[in-house]
């Protein structure tokens, strides 16, 4: 019943030329293909009577990614990756580069030693990816002088690549979250232009505090300071706290 509600009412969220556009690109999009994920399990087992359809149950777990109706994480983790592709593309090469050249030297050095776990390269592959990592669960380690060390230079690889990696998403992260302030303190700005907000201006940015999930003590502070520094620009004075 609620897929069949968010379906019928997605002409007035999406933009669509006709109502039908809207709402097959919501049943498409992200979440109205979790969503059918969602009761794909009740919905078989209503037409499939008698088969053992236990194992579709685990499918049920897809409900968790309904959560983000209500939340803008998954978005904004989306979003992120967005604006970041080409870095943390450039980054995850360099990251397979050294997992393929880790697991190709290590499988030389270790492989008459050790044939059960370094007797090919793709069995290698195991131990550098949780040497790249820095997982280390020791359950596969190397024993010959030259094979030590190339997994301390896998180590210092992999700390490098993981720690470019993770500082590209914190840095995506963080570009989003000023980029909302930066759109937020213009639309005060705007609003400020003739010295008082209206009450459509209000709504307006009130909607904007509530896309951007703004705390409303956050949001006040935003307007206060911008609109103490358009006084302080209208009458010629140097910012609060500057020189």
């Amino acid at each position: 019943l609620e897929y069949a509600l968010r379906l019928w009412v997605a002409p007035a969220s999406r933009r669509a030329k006709t109502p039908l556009q809207a709402r097959l690109r919501y049943a498409f999009s992200f979440h109205g293909l979790v969503d059918v994920a969602a009761i794909l399990p009740s919905l078989i087992a209503f037409f499939a009577t008698g088969a053992d359809l236990r194992w579709l149950r685990v499918l049920r777990m897809l409900r968790l990614f309904k959560i983000s109706h209500y939340n803008s994480a998954l978005e904004d983790l989306i979003s992120a990756l967005r604006q970041e592709r080409s870095s943390f593309a450039a980054a995850l090469y360099l990251f397979l580069i050294a997992f393929f050249i880790a697991s190709t030297l290590m499988h030389l050095a270790e492989r008459t030693l050790q044939p059960e776990h370094f007797g090919s390269i793709p069995e290698a592959m195991w131990w550098s990816i949780i040497t790249l990592t820095t997982v280390g669960y020791g359950d596969v380690s190397p024993i010959s002088l030259l094979g030590k060390a190339i997994g301390g230079a896998t180590a210092l690889m992999g700390v490098c690549t993981v720690a470019l990696l993770t500082g590209i998403m914190a840095n995506a992260f963080a570009n989003q979250v000023q980029g909302r302030r930066t759109i937020f303190e213009a639309e005060v700005a705007h609003a400020l232009e003739d010295g008082t907000i209206t009450e459509d201006e209000q709504r307006l940015l009130e909607e904007l505090r509530a896309r951007f999930e703004f705390s409303e003590e956050y949001a006040r502070a935003i307007i206060d300071l911008t609109r103490e520094k358009l006084q302080d620009d209208r009458e010629g004075r140097p910012p609060s706290g500057g020189p």
